[in-house]
């Protein structure tokens, strides 16, 4: 039986999805989650993982593949799974939600596509930092866009996403963002870490 923290799935697995590493057309996959009703600012206090060395080698590697092809913007793959059942909030080690690796690498349609899908666009990770503000560090525009309309905060993780556009001056994103005075003039604070969520 699966704890409160712990997300039971079952994937049902077609033939037009070249899973070459599964070994039939069905998996159980228990994953760690955060609760869908965990508020964003408490995000970053994960509760205790479960040891991923307990797990299937087949299903490590398959939330791997997830990830990867959040990554790389591998829609076809991701999309199929996620239709299929794969939870869309799954999250890695570090905390990352799928949503969170497929902003941070500018894959607007993908991310666009993943919030129709429910993923949470104010999930934290493990370090504080928001899935918007790892746009707005990167640039991208069209992310940024799809975020703020699926209703992303742009005032939550540490620096936020108006103090990461103040930084690198960018007032069309601030604009975006719906920057005020009293957001630009805050302070900014120091980030966790200089780490980003690449992996």
């Amino acid at each position: 039986m699966c704890s409160q923290q712990v997300s039971c799935f079952e994937i049902e697995l077609g033939a037009h999805l070249p899973y070459h590493t599964l070994t039939s057309y069905s998996l159980i996959v228990l994953f760690q989650l955060h609760s869908k009703d965990s508020q964003p600012e408490k995000m970053a206090e994960s509760p205790s993982k479960q040891d991923v060395s307990s797990l299937p080698a087949e299903t490590v590697q398959f939330a791997q593949r997830m990830f990867d092809a959040a990554r790389i913007g591998s829609s076809e793959l991701l999309l199929a799974a996620i239709d299929s059942g794969l939870p869309v909030n799954l999250t890695n080690d570090k905390g990352n939600t799928l949503l969170m690796l497929t902003a941070y690498a500018g894959h607007a349609e993908l991310t666009r596509e993943l919030l129709k899908r429910t993923a949470d666009p104010n999930r934290l990770n493990d370090l504080g930092q928001s899935i918007i503000g790892g746009a707005v560090f990167k640039g991208y525009t069209e992310v940024v866009k799809a975020l703020v309309e699926s209703g992303a905060d742009p005032r939550i993780g540490t620096p936020t996403a108006i103090q990461a556009a103040h930084i690198f001056g960018r007032n069309d994103l601030l604009d975006i963002l719906g920057a005020k005075e009293g957001d630009i003039t805050a302070d900014v604070p120091t980030p966790p870490s200089a780490a980003h969520p690449s992996s």
